[in-house]
């Protein structure tokens, strides 16, 4: 400052949100030092897919909750569930250990394939122990994906499959929980002329399958979400507010026109999810609570 030393300022980001700064005279002693801790609001009730966050979440569970919680996010979404733990603990220790960070568990993804014909009874009282221990684990939605329906070639087994989710949405009812049938981009094929997330939605019940869209494998597949927000209104529980790399990075979804659409609601659980990066994980995360919270959800 016009030549003249003042003070030598220095950060030390200790995490993304924890950072130490530190004032020295022109002789390098401390005149001062203060942290910097984030803490930013959870007003608009913003969700996170924690796969955005999966190796931070093998590494150090408890220090990746931390930093989700100071960022601003709301709530989690796991999908790690495994014989009755969650990132090894269990169902009571994970919750209580997403409440010490300010957030709550609410949506968790789980995967068992459809079964054979003659292991549906075990199939279902592999799910009825999951519900469980996700009842225990105070959550209140599952959902599920298939990564098989490039394999199906009839309705029949479409039809097959809506039973399949009907069976576990009713035993999800039964105990408090919501059940919801997740996308990626192959539901948007046909099979004997019919779209199967059209037959999926014509075909399950709906009170015990809801859906949970994922905007951005819609649009790789080509179809509007809009199209279905509209003629379904009442069928989505959930939205996963994806893009390529960072939300908003892409430039081709049009986060404004779905989220402030006069013609249907934002669902009750919007979750967030990066699944590649510019930037480490953490700080992407942290972009896309920024994008939703100052740009899309003013």
């Amino acid at each position: 400052m016009l030549g003249n030393f003042y003070l030598q300022v220095d950060f030390e980001f200790q995490s993304p949100s924890n950072i130490l700064v530190e004032g020295f005279d022109v002789t390098g002693k401390s005149l001062w030092k203060t942290r910097y801790i984030k803490s930013n609001p959870k007003d608009k009730n913003i969700g996170i897919q924690l796969v955005s966050v999966h190796q931070e979440m093998l590494n150090d569970p408890a220090g990746t909750l931390r930093e989700l919680g100071r960022m601003g996010y709301s709530y989690i979404e796991t999908f790690v569930y495994d014989n009755g733990t969650f990132y090894g603990m269990s169902p009571t220790e994970f919750r209580q250990e997403v409440r010490l960070h300010g957030m709550q568990f609410l949506g968790s993804m789980t995967f068992h394939d459809l079964p054979a014909s003659d292991n549906w009874e075990s199939a279902l009282k592999w799910w009825a122990k999951t519900i469980d221990d996700h009842v225990e684990a105070g959550v209140h939605y599952l959902t599920t994906s298939n990564n098989q329906l490039k394999g199906v070639t009839t309705k029949l087994e479409l039809q097959r499959y809506s039973d399949y989710y009907n069976a576990i949405g009713k035993l999800c009812r039964e105990k408090g929980i919501t059940f919801a049938f997740h996308n990626h981009a192959d539901e948007f094929g046909d099979v004997e002329g019919t779209r199967i997330y059209d037959y999926f939605l014509e075909h399950t019940n709906p009170s015990y399958v809801y859906f949970q869209a994922d905007i951005y494998w819609m649009k790789v597949a080509g179809v509007e979400p809009v199209n279905y927000f509209k003629k379904y209104p009442n069928r989505f529980l959930s939205w996963h507010i994806k893009d390529y790399k960072e939300l908003g990075a892409s430039g081709n979804i049009d986060w404004m026109e779905i989220f402030h659409h006069a013609e249907f609601n934002v669902p009750k659980y919007m979750v967030a999810e990066v699944e590649e990066y510019t930037y480490p994980p953490l700080y992407s995360v942290q972009l896309a609570w920024e994008y939703l919270y100052y740009k899309i959800l003013n």
